[in-house]
């Protein structure tokens, strides 16, 4: 008897497509934020800052030595990442390759790939750590900088976004595809970016035609 009354308690009547509607709603909202567009901030999809950031703890520095690969995947799929070892491993392969960043993230050793489409190696085989351009990313994250949310599990804290003293989602440009969004950002010479914003500083007003004098276009 009392399972009857819980199971009633706990259902209710609702129209198929408005569950179908509410369900698609939440997991498009989840793909556009949390998976597959970069923040215009910092320039880095999830999973980009939750390597840099898990590489950050485990003090691989561009001055350190180099870890596992398979190391930094597990600490980010563990701490992190709630998705699969292969999506995570891909994303870093990526950020290590320099025919795919115009400014890499993260400095590989071992077979990352090539620009004629042979596969990176396995990550038990492969080692990494940071470059300056990622340190940059980072720099000033302990100094409340960033805020910082729990994780997945609520074990830890991760940051909403990095600092970013590097002009990341236009010096290495974005590609992505969520639901109904969708983003194409090509690279871009990181002198002529740095030389625009000093323009834009001192000139707040500054029109586009007179940052495109420093920015003449794409770096491809």
């Amino acid at each position: 008897m009392s399972e009857d009354i819980l199971s009633q308690e706990q259902s209710a009547e609702t129209e198929f497509s408005s569950a179908l509607s509410e369900r698609y709603l939440a997991y498009a909202l989840s793909t556009i934020t949390s998976r597959s567009l970069p923040d215009v901030r910092d320039g880095l999809k999830p999973v980009h800052r939750r390597l840099l950031f898990a590489m950050r703890q485990l003090k691989l520095d561009p001055d350190q030595g180099f870890k596992k690969s398979a190391r930094v995947v597990g600490d980010v799929m563990g701490k992190f990442h709630p998705h699969g070892d292969a999506a995570i491993y891909d994303a870093m392969v990526r950020l290590a390759q320099d025919f795919a960043m115009r400014y890499q993230l993260v400095d590989g050793q071992g077979n990352f790939g090539n620009i004629d489409g042979d596969n990176a190696a396995a990550m038990r085989y492969t080692e990494a750590r940071m470059t300056d351009v990622a340190r940059l990313l980072l720099d000033g994250i302990d100094e409340d900088a960033i805020d910082f949310r729990p994780t997945y599990d609520g074990e830890s804290e991760e940051p909403v976004l990095l600092p970013a003293g590097f002009p990341n989602l236009l010096a290495n440009g974005a590609q992505g595809i969520a639901v109904g969004m969708a983003t194409a950002i090509p690279p871009h010479n990181v002198v002529e970016l740095a030389d625009a914003a000093l323009h834009l500083i001192k000139y707040p007003n500054a029109s586009v035609d007179t940052l495109l004098n420093y920015v003449k276009g794409p770096d491809l």
